[in-house]
């Protein structure tokens, strides 16, 4: 039977586990400007409704315009608090604040058609609208971060690591909230915050990645399934003695992290193939 790991957490303790780094996602700055861009909208859409049919689409078709570009501005301060965050980071695919800062210029364009001013002042209004929108958020990560003069196939695989448990993170975060209660969604942040003290240090020295994501994938993949379950169990139920043992799984995969962010640089397989196998266990054994 699989033995539960011991340490300082408890179920309800909210002290940070020995030797954890607190390494999270930092909120971005300036998510406030996405709001005033996204309340801007209704100048157009409010007015839209008292003119005539061609104005009313036009409006709405400007207002619109800026609600995406809120949304999509938003996003990429987003994806550049998280490039930021890490040692190793790949470019966004995608760059959302550029384009962000296109459909606010396009907004601003067809405000000028509305007002019938012909060609010019509305390609001069989109300029300034796109080159205001530029100096408010700035652009996007242009360039691949900490890859420089490292092998391209290692940092890659190390990135691709990253980002498979990023979206595990994410998930949880997803599948918590249907529980309804804010308590348990701390929980989870503080999980994520132990985890991702280990991406840190798998990007700082990979060791033996192999082995690292071998034990990524069984711990993340582990705690999302389980996080699943329970929320989907717990919000129709309120089962405490369920809580009480997500919890408690929560509290031993966390000390877990924590203890083992420093082994992958030893390359012990011998030793990991054995946490993995008692995780393994525990796992079955929650569920």
């Amino acid at each position: 039977m699989a033995e539960r790991f011991g340490g300082k957490y408890s179920p309800s303790g909210n002290r940070p586990v020995e030797g954890a780094r607190a390494v999270a996602v930092p909120r971005p700055k300036g998510l406030w400007r996405c709001t005033v861009l996204f309340l801007s909208a209704f100048l157009f859409l409010f007015p839209a409704f008292g003119d005539g049919p061609r104005e009313m689409l036009l409006g709405l078709a400007a207002g619109g315009l800026l609600v995406l570009s809120a949304w999509t501005t938003r996003e990429g301060l987003l994806a550049e608090a998280a490039f930021n965050a890490r040692k190793l980071a790949r470019r966004p695919a995608f760059p959302r604040k550029l384009a962000g800062a296109v459909l606010t210029g396009a907004a601003l364009a067809v405000g000028g058609v509305i007002a019938d001013l012909g060609l010019v002042y509305p390609a001069l209004f989109a300029l300034v609208g796109a080159g205001l929108h530029l100096m408010t958020f700035g652009l996007d990560p242009l360039a691949d971060k900490g890859m420089e003069g490292i092998d391209a196939f290692q940092t890659g695989r190390v990135a691709k690591a990253v980002e498979e448990g990023e979206a595990h993170l994410s998930a949880m975060k997803d599948a918590i909230l249907r529980a309804g209660d804010r308590a348990l969604e701390r929980r989870v942040d503080s999980f994520a915050t132990a985890a991702r003290g280990l991406f840190r240090t798998i990007e700082g020295d990979p060791g033996d990645l192999t082995a690292a994501r071998k034990y990524l994938s069984v711990y993340l993949m582990g705690a999302r399934d389980a996080t699943v379950k329970f929320a989907d169990h717990y919000a129709q139920t309120r089962d405490a003695t369920a809580r009480t043992d997500y919890e408690a799984l929560l509290a031993d995969l966390e000390t877990t992290f924590a203890q083992k962010t420093t082994a992958f640089l030893s390359n012990n397989r011998s030793d990991l193939d054995v946490e993995i196998a008692v995780l393994r266990d525990r796992l079955k054994l929650d569920h």
